[in-house]
Order: structure tokens, then C-alpha cells, then sequence
């Protein structure tokens, strides 16, 4: 038998682990994305710089290069293209286009929501010329983003109409519609759940704490830490388990990963803000440092090996005895003159890896495409306390200087329990 060939879509650096090992097993590595001198293409046995979006253009590339396997994961985009390629090319895949429609676009996941009786934040379609009405009917503040964008590029919490007004034509050239979600600022702690389906029986890989700051008032708070195993597993986890079978079952994922972002407070329960087809991108490394478990090596498994993934799997616990956490850095436009003292703070027993993603000199900018993160730290630690007073010192010590001497980092905030 001669080796599987499989293409890998996306090449930055969350996929440099995914490439390395699929080599180990001796599978023929092809890396596509639309990025010259993406890292993970320094490790494939061949690669293009392809727009991923080109169906037509990476359907030929599969032809061309005989693939029998194709495998993506950490980006809602690249998932998308991922089964619309898997099945232009009639190559296997977890899921079909049309299921995964309820999990990439925003009215229909609403829709499945109501339809299953799954609990989620209020939400309407805005459109332009009724902005004040449409609005009105979630109140203020609200959050606003793209019906069918990614990540977290046009998302706005909004305090006054006049803020909709500002904004509407920005989020809404994120997606192909010509509306925008606005959704009620839910209140509450928020988690990040992974899971993975087998032979229609749900395996839960993690759950984990989402905390998030905010540069200003205006703008969506980003993500500033996720810790792993969350707080409050024991109170998330089986009714956060019973929203996700309903899920898998209604989009008919049978085996393969799928996520969920909620929200919990104890008046409200439960609620839901989205579901993805795929794994978390630049923190799924935290569950292998807390647990030994390889994502990569699902992913593998998904695609060639179905017995090991299932035993993998089954002998799992989201119950983490290490506690990890990964935290992320954002930083002002500008360009970076000193990390000296991020040097210094990084550099304890405790740090697993702190990657810079900008050396002096290096202009940090917020345009589409850019660089995630100005720094991105994983953290270990014996129990939650100690991760909680490691990453307070961090969040209160890490500085990075623009040219003028100024702190280029937004100030991380620690999140109350």
C-alpha cells in the first residue's frame, strides 16, 4: 500500500504541529492557504499558496496531487471550505455542506436553536434602512456582527444607536448579506467546549474558562485568558453535554469534532452563542499540556484511523488534574522598540511557551490577515489558585514600548468568580 496523501488546509503557525505529525507517520503532507511563507508549509512535502475560498482551484490541486484524505480544523472558515472541497472531490469528510450551513451561518444556527428548544441569547436581522426598529427589539447594549462572517473581525458591542449607525457598513462587509446580527449582551461567565463524536456517542475533550478584556467601550471584548479545566466544570457539564448531542444529532455528525461557546449564570442557566464545526485554534495546545492528549493526532485519526481515535478518545477525561491556560496579549497599531521586559516577565518555571508574534522593529497592525496576537503565553500549574496568581503577575507586569517609550499592550483584566 503506498502512502495516504493528504492536504492540509491552512499553513500558520497553529498547523506546524498538525504537518510534523503526519510526517512521523509517514503520510505525504500538502499544505494549501493563501499565505506565502505560511510555517507550516517549511514542514509539507508540498504546498500552495491558494486562496482556500477557491473551491474549483484546491478541488483541482486534490485531483492533480491524488489525495485520499483532507483535514483542517481551528478556523470556522477554513471548516467551510473544508466539506465543500471533501465533497466537490467525493473525498470522506465528518460533515456535508448543507448540515454545515446551521453551523457557519448565523440565522440558521438561531433557527436550529429555536427549533431544538436550545436556550440563546435574543437575536434579530438588521438591516440598514431600519436600523432604529430593528435594533429596538433587542435593546441596548447589544452585540452586533457579520451573519456569516469569522472570528471575531466586524463584532461590536454597541451603547447607542448612533454607534449601530457608525458601524453597519463595516460588519456588514464581512459577510455576503446584506444585514447584520444584532444579539443582547448576555451577562454571566463564558466557556469554550470541545468535543468529539463517535459512532453517534459524544466525547467530551474539554471545557474551559473564556475570560476576555476590552480595549474601549465600543469595541468586543477580546479574549485575554482561557483556563483549562474550568471552574465551574461540575455545574456546565452535563447539561452543556445534553445541548451538544442535540446539535451533533440535528447537523448528523456522527463522528468528528465539534464545539460550543455559552454562556452560564445561575437566573438564566445555560446559554448558547455558537456551535462550530471544529476545534479551537491557539488554545487546543493547552489540552495536551493538561492532559497528554494529542489534537493532532485526532485529527489523524479522523481522516485514517478510526479504531485509535476511538480508544483515544474513550480512555479521556475533561477533568484535568494540571491546570493550563493560555493567555493572549493585544496590542495598539504601532511599531515595537523593546519586549525586555515581556522577556523578563515570560521567563519563569511555569511558562510552557510564550511566542512573540512581533520583535522590535515589527509594526503591529489590525488589518485583515494579521498576525493573531501581539503575544500568546501557555501556562501551567498544580491547581487553580496558582494559575489565577501567575497569571494576575503577568497581566500586571507584561509591558511591551513602541519607538516613544509607550506601552503598546491593552491591559488584561482578571475575571471575578
Amino acid at each position: 500500500m503506498g502512502r495516504h496523501r493528504l492536504i492540509i488546509l491552512g499553513g500558520m503557525d497553529e498547523f506546524v504541529d498538525l504537518v510534523k505529525t503526519a510526517n512521523e507517520r509517514n503520510i505525504y503532507t500538502i499544505v494549501c492557504d493563501g499565505y506565502e511563507g505560511s510555517p507550516a508549509k517549511k514542514y509539507a512535502d508540498r504546498s500552495y499558496t491558494i486562496n482556500v475560498r477557491d473551491i474549483e482551484g484546491v478541488a483541482a490541486i486534490c485531483e492533480k496531487e491524488e489525495v485520499d484524505g483532507i483535514i483542517t480544523s481551528f478556523s470556522d472558515i477554513l471548516a467551510e471550505c473544508m466539506v465543500e472541497i471533501a465533497a466537490k472531490v467525493n473525498i470522506p469528510c465528518y460533515a456535508s455542506p448543507e448540515s454545515f450551513k446551521y453551523l457557519r451561518e448565523k440565522p440558521l444556527m438561531k433557527q436550529m436553536f429555536h427549533q431544538l428548544g436550545i436556550p440563546s441569547p435574543e437575536t434579530v436581522k438588521v438591516h440598514k434602512e431600519t436600523i432604529r426598529s430593528d435594533i429596538g427589539l433587542v435593546g441596548l447594549p447589544c452585540v452586533v456582527k457579520p451573519s456569516n462572517g469569522y472570528g471575531s473581525r466586524g463584532v461590536y458591542v454597541l451603547n447607542t444607536i448612533n454607534d449601530a449607525l457608525d458601524r453597519f457598513d463595516e460588519v456588514s462587509s464581512y459577510s455576503s448579506s446584506a444585514y447584520i446580527i444584532a444579539e443582547k449582551l448576555m451577562r454571566g461567565h463564558e466557556f469554550n467546549m470541545m468535543n468529539w463524536m463517535v459512532d453517534g456517542d459524544l466525547y467530551t475533550v474539554s471545557i474551559a474558562d473564556r475570560e476576555t478584556s476590552s480595549a474601549s467601550t465600543a469595541s468586543i471584548p477580546y479574549v485575554s485568558r482561557c483556563a483549562y479545566p474550568s471552574r465551574l466544570i461540575d455545574v456546565v457539564y452535563e447539561p452543556a453535554r445534553e445541548i451538544v448531542k442535540k446539535i451533533a444529532e440535528f447537523v448528523g455528525i456522527e463522528t468528528g469534532p465539534i464545539s460550543m461557546q455559552f454562556f452560564y449564570n445561575e437566573e438564566d442557566g445555560i446559554q448558547v452563542c455558537e456551535v462550530a464545526g471544529r476545534l479551537f485554534g491557539y488554545e487546543h495546545e493547552l489540552v495536551t499540556i493538561s492532559s497528554g492528549l494529542s489534537i493532532e493526532d485526532l485529527l489523524l485519526d479522523q481522516v485514517y484511523d478510526h479504531d485509535s481515535l476511538k480508544k483515544k478518545i474513550m480512555g479521556h477525561t475533561p477533568f484535568f488534574a494540571v491546570h493550563s491556560a493560555g493567555l493572549y496579549f493585544h496590542g495598539r497599531e504601532g511599531v515595537v522598540s523593546s519586549i525586555l521586559d515581556a522577556e523578563r516577565v515570560t521567563n519563569i518555571p511555569q511558562m510552557v511557551e510564550a511566542k512573540f508574534y512581533y520583535l522590535p522593529g515589527e509594526i503591529i497592525n489590525h488589518s485583515v490577515g494579521a498576525k493573531p496576537y501581539t503575544l500568546r503565553c501557555y501556562i501551567k500549574a498544580d491547581d487553580r489558585n496558582q494559575l489565577d496568581s501567575i497569571t494576575a503577575n503577568m497581566f500586571e507586569e507584561m509591558s511591551i514600548l513602541n519607538e516613544s517609550g509607550e506601552e503598546v499592550l491593552y491591559r488584561n483584566k482578571m475575571t471575578e468568580y
